[in-house]
């Protein structure tokens, strides 16, 4: 049986420590599928397509994963692409409350829905998608912490 995890996020923007999540999901799943989400509480800084250009790009070279964007509950996309995982990455037990919460709802959603947690590697432990766009908006460098060029 193929083993597919969904990788949601709002990804603004997707990071090296995002994509670091990904590549080492790989090693536990068949497919991932990386799941730009519309947040309802987030108004976006890096526009959305730009971003999924970008993210499919990054792994163009890799059939194993896909890029799509969504506008449902998380565990229903699961439930339209044969997923019976999600992939979340961890930086700190804060991190970790709030990834918990999400789990248990996704679970009652979709009972046959688990959440596998994959501790974010100490080169990328620092680096957030927030702090990432407030250099950006400052002027300041940001291509060490993406996998692209903007």
């Amino acid at each position: 049986m193929k083993k597919t995890a969904i990788f949601p996020g709002s990804f603004d923007p997707f990071t090296k420590g995002h994509q670091d999540i990904v590549l080492r999901g790989l090693n536990l799943f068949d497919e991932i599928i990386i799941a730009l989400g519309h947040n309802s509480q987030k108004t976006r800084y890096f526009e959305l397509n730009s971003m999924l250009d970008h993210i499919r790009k990054a792994f163009e070279n890799n059939p194993s994963i896909k890029v799509i964007t969504y506008n449902e509950l998380t565990a229903s996309l699961a439930k339209k692409h044969n997923a019976n995982f999600l992939l979340r990455g961890l930086r700190n037990t804060t991190d970790f409350e709030y990834e918990n919460s999400i789990a248990e709802i996704n679970k009652h959603l979709n009972p046959d829905l688990e959440s596998v947690f994959l501790i974010t590697s100490p080169d990328y432990a620092y680096i957030r998608s927030s702090i990432v766009r407030e250099v950006h908006l400052y002027g300041g460098d940001i291509s060490d912490y993406l996998p692209y060029a903007l």
